[in-house]
This record gives structure tokens, sequence and C-alpha cells, in this order.
């Protein structure tokens, strides 16, 4: 049976359609036009969501774990736990993080998250797409809580160790491209299908230029855990901000980045090249208290989440980063919206599946309201969350 949705408005995220007619069936959208140009089909399932919008699911490509889990648990209940979670935030697609840890505990989460990538997801949440590699080829200098005992140069070998372990899931890599060995190894990441995220980084505008010319598309978490931008060694942080070959990626929480930087950031690199994070540990939608990052213990209170004094991730959540966008920027939320949805699905190479509504295209879809609050969750055309 078909199922159909209703709203008053739907963002593509590129378009606004008024009264807007979706139809799903077998997990894709068959059809989608305004309710003048197509009735509701009979004989289907109409959910229908009178004052409401309807968005493309949200991708968060950076997230290390959520409900009181952490995705290098290398169990399938945890990892269970942590999508249905991600659901109720409106998140249908995500990349599973992880953090740099001795190589034995690197490889079986690994080992165990491409098992959980590559078999069929039947866990009634968001669905992993593939790994966020996040260290262990970062900088001791602007290493953050990263273990300095688990970090180690970039090579071809090394990264094909973590690929076979990963059984060819791993889609990105945060790399600094700095280090001796980064440019072979994005370059060999890259033919890989790997997108290099450069991050973690104490490079000089230079060493930055060089990792975009071996193949680096993106940064991660834009201002934190890179050189600070100077007015005559941009660095990093200068390339990032002003070379349209890359996007980049934010934490848009008010505490990794004051709300003016943020509003900068988003200035610099535009609708077609920002993208919200969450770098959400297993604190997420928990109460204050002491959860695990990898191997770290973290200390959260409130909004920040510290390992012996430095900030260890966060407890934002995918559809909070939206609606802050739309505060600290003054952005619409169409406009904030195509952060989470449609610019992170062409990062990953599957914007016409992912990340937008249009026939042919996968069923991830959330019904907002139009503060950004999520309604209702649908992924593969089912309702969960």
């Amino acid at each position: 049976m078909k199922t159909v949705l209703t709203a008053s408005t739907l963002y593509t995220p590129l378009e606004i359609v008024e009264s807007p007619v979706v139809v799903i069936e077998d997990g894709k959208v068959t059809a989608m036009k305004p309710r003048r140009q197509m009735e509701v089909p009979a004989s289907t399932k109409h959910f229908d969501f009178p004052e409401m919008i309807i968005t493309p699911g949200f991708i968060d490509v950076h997230i290390h774990g959520n409900a009181g889990h952490d995705v290098m648990e290398a169990d399938d209940s945890a990892l269970a736990c942590i999508e249905r979670s991600l659901a109720k935030r409106g998140v249908t697609s995500y990349l599973p993080t992880t953090v740099s840890a001795p190589e034995g505990r690197l490889v079986r989460a690994l080992e165990h998250l491409g098992k959980a990538i590559a078999g069929v997801n039947n866990r009634g949440g968001a669905q992993p797409v593939g790994i966020h590699l996040e260290g262990p080829f970062i900088s001791q200098t602007k290493r953050g809580v990263h273990p300095p005992d688990s970090l180690v140069q970039p090579s071809v070998q090394q990264f094909e160790r973590f690929w076979q372990a990963s059984a060819g899931t791993l889609r990105m890599m945060t790399i600094a491209p700095e280090l001796t060995g980064a440019t072979e190894t994005i370059q060999h990441a890259k033919k890989l299908g790997v997108h290099a995220s450069l991050g973690h980084s104490n490079a000089t505008c230079k060493e930055a230029q060089q990792g975009i010319s071996a193949g680096a598309e993106h940064a991660t978490h834009t201002f934190n855990a890179m050189r600070p931008l100077d007015h005559r060694e941009p660095g990093i942080l200068g390339v990032v901000l002003t070379d349209d070959r890359l996007t980049a990626d934010i934490i848009a929480d008010g505490v990794h980045v004051d709300p003016s930087m943020v509003k900068l950031f988003l200035a610099a690199k535009s609708a077609d090249r920002a993208i919200l994070i969450t770098d959400a540990i297993s604190a997420t939608g928990m109460s204050d208290g002491r959860y695990k990052l990898g191997e770290l213990e973290v200390e959260v209170k409130g909004n920040r989440c510290e390992h012996q004094g430095k900030l260890a991730g966060s407890v934002l959540t995918l559809d909070r980063a939206v609606r802050n966008t739309m505060t600290f920027a003054g952005w619409t939320l169409q406009q904030a919206i195509r952060l989470v949805t449609y610019n992170p699905a062409r990062l990953l190479g599957t914007a016409t599946q992912k990340g937008t509504i249009a026939p042919g295209s996968d069923a991830d879809l959330v019904v907002l309201t139009p503060a950004g609050e999520v309604v209702r969750t649908f992924i593969l055309g089912r309702p969960c969350g």
C-alpha cells in the first residue's frame, strides 16, 4: 500500500512547495506535487500534518554517541538505542564517528560498525551510511582530548588497515594536512571514495592548501582544534573560511563557538558550503554526570562536556543546531535546513537519494513546526521516533 504525507509546506530544501502531496512506495518518493496539481490517491495510508512543514531527513556527519551510548561500544543494542534517539530528533542518516584509541580498540570498533552498515538495518532508527574516522591522523598540538599515545603518523599502509577493518565502509576521515604522510594518505583515501576533512590541525596556510591540492574536500568543526587566525599567517582557519574548494562544518551550540562566530562562518561559507554537525557524545539526551567518549571519561554539566578541563564533544542535537542557526545568524528555517540535508548529502555524494525530496529519492522525511521543532520522522517511508 502506498503512503501519502500532506502538510502546509514542504522544503525540498532548495524550493518551497505549498500544500504538498508526497506519495511514498517501497521506501521511495514516487510523486511530490502541490495539492492543486494532484489529489490524494485513494487506498493509501494518509498522514496529514496541517500547519506543519515537511523537509528531508537530517544527516549528521559527525556524531560519537547519544542516549547514554557510544558508537565505539561494538554492541548492537547500544547502536540501536543511539539510532532510535537520533530519529526522534529528525536524523535519518549519520556517520558514526570514532575517536582516537589504541589500534586494537579502534579496529574492533571499525569491524563492528562496518558489519552494522553492510547488514540489513532493522533497528528502527537512523541509518548509518558510513564511518567517520576522527583520529588518529591528527596533530599532537591540536588533538583536543584525543589521547596523545593513540595518535599516529598517517600512511597509506595504516589507512589500509582501518579500511579493511571497516569492510570498506569508511566515508570520511579527519586528518591534519601538515603531518608527514598526509598527502599520500589523502590521495589514497580519495581513490577509495573516502572524503578527507581537514581538522585537529596546526597547519599553516600553505600546508592547508597542500591538503586541498591532494584531494581534501571538507573541514572538521571549524574554529575548534585549529590553528588560530592571524592576519599575516592565516593558517588553516583562513583557508577554510575563504577557499571555495572546501565545504566546512561547525558545532553551532553556543559553547564550542560564540554565536557571533557562527554568523561569521555562515557568511564566509554561505548556504552552498556550510554544514551543521553535533559532535554529540553518549551524554546527549541524558542528565548531568559522567559519560564515555571512546575510552575517555567526560564530565557533563549543562551544555558543557569536559575531560580534564577541555571541551570533549557536545550534547547538541541537530534540530537544536538548526534552531540555533536561525537565532544566531537570522537565517530562515528553509536556509538552515539545507545545512543538515542537501549539503551533507552532496558532500557524501548521495544528493540524488538523501537530503532532498523528489521522485526517486529515499523517503527519509521530517515533519517540523514552523519554529523547527520535530513532530514526526519517517525513514524509508516508515514512521519512527
